[in-house]
């Protein structure tokens, strides 16, 4: 087993932990911007007018 390594090998192995440190943040970033929209309030519908509110009170019923 070869346990020493080339300076190739470690700028190979900076590369790799940089490349996967970055996508980790990007990925971060997506979740965040997940996290965050999913959290916006969504519009309440406004109140119904008087009038509206009392469509469908009175049912006529004949017999």
């Amino acid at each position: 087993m070869n346990v020493s390594a080339s300076s190739a090998d470690y700028g190979q192995i900076a590369l790799t932990a940089s490349l996967a440190k970055k996508q980790q943040e990007a990925q971060g970033q997506a979740a965040l911007q997940l996290i965050e929209s999913a959290a916006v309030s969504v519009p309440q519908p406004t109140p119904a007018s008087s009038s509206d509110e009392r469509v469908g009170s009175n049912i006529n019923i004949t017999v």
